[in-house]
């Protein structure tokens, strides 16, 4: 028997209906370990794939590990995303957004941390 991962592999028109003939995600800020959460629970008739997602991201679970869980493509996964994003239905966190100066560690604490580290 076949996973969900292989089958979805030997039918690409499985995936072309998944993701109504896109094979590119509109944001490309989406990364392998942007964290997406849900901000409400699936509905009836949604998308079962889109209902798997919201599912899964109860709690902030990455792009990568939703992929995996609920066996496409990251391609495809990132495309249903950001289905989900332009709805207001999930939100992403962003792991290599800036910090604000204010969060910044203070540069002269950094200053003595270097100067202990080249002391040892």
């Amino acid at each position: 028997m076949m996973s969900d991962t292989e089958a979805a592999h030997d039918r690409p028109d499985r995936l072309y209906t998944i993701t109504c003939g896109r094979s590119r995600a509109e944001d490309a800020e989406l990364d392998l370990v942007t964290l997406i959460v849900s901000e409400r629970e699936p509905e009836p008739g949604m998308q079962s794939e889109h209902a798997r997602i919201l599912m899964l991201c109860a709690n902030p679970t990455a792009v990568v590990e939703i992929a995996a869980d609920v066996g496409l493509p990251v391609s495809v996964a990132k495309i249903l995303i950001t289905d989900l994003l332009n709805a207001g239905d999930v939100t992403a966190r962003h792991p290599s957004a800036p910090r604000a100066l204010d969060q910044l560690p203070d540069p002269a604490f950094l200053e003595k941390v270097l100067v202990g580290l080249r002391n040892l």
